[in-house]
């Protein structure tokens, strides 16, 4: 007995031994890609740390996007980003990984699942040899449902290496990364949403080929010009993100009336909104672009609150959310947000109970509030640091407005670019 007893005792410290150094082997830096449509798009993905603490890391540019849960066991990986509602498991073989990620990969709201495969990290040799230079910034010219006539292409290069995002007057593809290879620039994304790949094609004329392929994408090619090479052929200019959405009267009051998550009513007329500077964004955490601006929110929440700033989001979630709300909880633990979180309804409904908004179809929308809560300004969309110096330019607009907004104690409209997004009598 005591054999047998020692035997088995042997056994269960060698299995958690075998155990714990093949998870030890997972650790580092993962080559990967998930099948889409077809087309395989690569991504970074890092694993670290082992039983409570192991932790997979994906990555929008410089940002982190981590895990909200992990764990590993007989041979299996399973890396849960909630916030999101996307899941990677897979098997561990031969120094592989193979299986599938779960996730919003279409404008429906339903999960599917799309296979994911991975092999250890290994450095790409690029050389920097005809690598051409597309540095800057460039425009496409696209005639898209939310009334623009163009988009952004902004590029950072480092020989052969680039890092790029297509703005949208919503927001932008994230960072997308990659170097040139066979006469083209090869770049992909994946941070646990908007998959997305795209090839970069310098042509004779001066002009960008861009074709993309992925999640959230149409699949017809895509030219980029320069900017001034875009006004010499008299194309349209992309969108201004301060006109773009206005109000039907600047002189109404900005309402909003609706449960949180614990199903209690707050509306603009209790205390904490009265007298006060408040943003109000149109939100959901299904939006990509959301998550990029609430990251932003709480760090000039932090900021400002004390000298009278409240943030409120009116967040909207497809009706199969509703009800547990997982992801939204999610989002909120996982970004700390501190200001206040509002369900306001489903995507479907956000006209209607937004209605003091014109042309509003942006995802996120930041609505500016005086203290007299009256509409002040209105910006559409939210470009991330992947962005760049449009990222700049929106951090030194929000926090411009809002220092000006904070030290008005009347209801003086503000002057600047962010007046544009008021309709005036």
């Amino acid at each position: 007995m005591r054999i047998s007893r020692t035997l088995l005792g042997l056994a269960a410290v060698i299995a958690g031994l075998t155990a714990s150094a093949r998870a030890d082997s997972l650790t580092g830096r993962w080559d990967a890609s998930i099948t889409l449509n077809g087309t395989a798009i690569p991504f970074r993905l890092d694993i670290s740390g082992e039983g409570a603490n192991l932790k997979g890391t994906l990555f929008n540019g410089d940002q982190l996007q981590t895990t909200t849960g992990a764990h590993f066991e007989n041979g299996k990986i399973v890396l849960e980003f909630d916030h999101y509602l996307t899941k990677i498991s897979a098997t561990f073989e031969e120094g592989q990984l193979d299986g599938q990620v779960e996730g919003r990969f279409s404008r429906e709201s339903y999960i599917s699942s799309v296979p994911f495969h991975a092999t250890r990290y290994s450095p790409a040799t690029v050389s920097s040899a005809n690598a051409p230079s597309i540095d800057g910034v460039w425009e496409i010219p696209y005639d898209s449902p939310k009334g623009e006539k163009a988009w952004r292409f902004i590029v950072r290069q480092s020989g052969p290496e680039v890092s790029a995002s297509i703005l949208r007057v919503d927001g932008d593809t994230g960072a997308l990364t990659g170097n040139f290879q066979n006469g083209k620039f090869v770049l992909s994304h994946f941070d646990g949403s908007r998959p997305l790949r795209i090839e970069v094609t310098p042509a004779s004329d001066g002009t960008l080929e861009i074709q993309a392929s992925g999640a959230y994408t149409q699949t017809k090619k895509l030219i980029a010009y320069r900017p001034e090479a875009a006004r010499a052929k008299g194309l349209p200019e992309p969108a201004n993100y301060t006109a773009h959405t206005t109000v039907r009267d600047p002189n109404e009051t900005f309402a909003f009336r609706f449960p949180d998550v614990n199903g209690k009513i707050v509306s603009n007329e209790d205390p904490k909104f009265k007298g006060k500077v408040v943003l109000a964004i149109v939100t959901g955490t299904w939006c990509p672009n959301c998550h990029d601006e609430a990251q932003y929110l709480v760090q000039l929440y932090k900021k400002y609150r004390d000298q009278g700033l409240e943030i409120v989001a009116l967040d909207f979630e497809e009706p199969e959310q509703q009800d547990a709300l997982s992801r939204e909880r999610a989002f909120v633990k996982k970004y700390g947000v501190e200001y206040t979180y509002l369900i306001a309804g489903a995507p479907a409904e956000m006209w209607e109970k937004v209605p003091q908004g014109v042309n509003l179809n942006t995802w996120p929308a930041t609505f500016f509030i005086g203290r007299d809560g009256r509409v002040k300004g209105i910006h559409a969309g939210f470009a991330s640091p992947a962005s760049g110096e449009f990222n700049r330019q929106l951090k030194k607009e929000f926090t411009s407005t809002i220092e000006r907004l904070l030290a008005d104690a009347g209801n003086t409209a503000i002057p600047t670019s962010a007046s544009a997004g008021l309709v005036r009598k």
